[in-house]
């Protein structure tokens, strides 16, 4: 069974939900069985492909708080995501667009090497506070994921996979998607959101249920 889950490399609920889905699967009597595959997802395909401003400047803009305010919005989701073994220090990170982490992921998924680009990328921004618009984040993420160093530098210079990460973001809007994270359940069970562990229980249960009925 194939969970597809829409996500973004700066959504925070999308790394809060990656954990809880995981737990849900790792405790799943039949999670040895279900296939993860990451799909495309872009917050802001307006954001600068470099960033001057930090993400705390730039939520605090959006949501129209100061600074201090903006932060200790933050530390509520940093604790949410302490509770699911994640620390979380990215207030100072640059606020870019992730197109090209996106592309970077297409090519990983390419040769099996999704889900370890994910986490180190997730890491990356998340517990270090680096800047996925920068190239040699990205390239020191890939390496570390065991990409070709060579094929990263090809990828980088060029628009390769732009058209799948676009069809990634057209699908999910075709779903009624606007957010993320946002997760598909055997093509046929969609889930909204950074639900709580249990809510993913429960899907995968009745999905299983609906494939072995059908």
């Amino acid at each position: 069974m194939r969970i597809e889950i829409w996500a973004d490399v700066v959504c925070p609920w999308c790394y809060i939900g990656k954990r809880r889905l995981e737990k849900a699967v790792g405790g799943f009597e039949h999670g040895e069985d279900i296939e993860l595959v990451y799909r495309s997802f872009e917050l802001d395909p307006f954001a600068p492909e470099v960033g001057t401003e930090s993400i705390a400047q730039a939520l605090g803009r959006k949501y129209g708080k100061d600074e201090a305010g903006t932060r200790a919005m933050m530390a509520n989701v940093d604790d949410l995501a302490a509770a699911e073994g994640l620390e979380f220090d990215y207030a100072d990170a640059t606020h870019t667009r992730t197109l090209n982490a996106h592309r970077l992921l297409h090519l990983a998924k390419d040769h099996g090497l999704q889900h370890a680009l994910l986490e180190e990328l997730l890491a990356s921004y998340f517990s270090r506070g680096e800047s996925l618009g920068d190239h040699d984040v990205l390239r020191a993420a890939a390496a570390k994921a065991g990409l070709d160093a060579a094929r990263v530098d090809e990828v980088l210079a060029s628009k390769e996979y732009r058209d799948e990460v676009m069809a990634d973001i057209a699908q999910a809007r075709a779903y009624g998607a606007s957010g993320v994270p946002f997760f598909v359940i055997d093509g046929r069970f969609g889930i909204s959101g950074a639900q709580p562990t249990e809510v993913f229980e429960q899907a995968l249960a009745q999905a299983w249920s609906s494939r072995a009925a059908g």
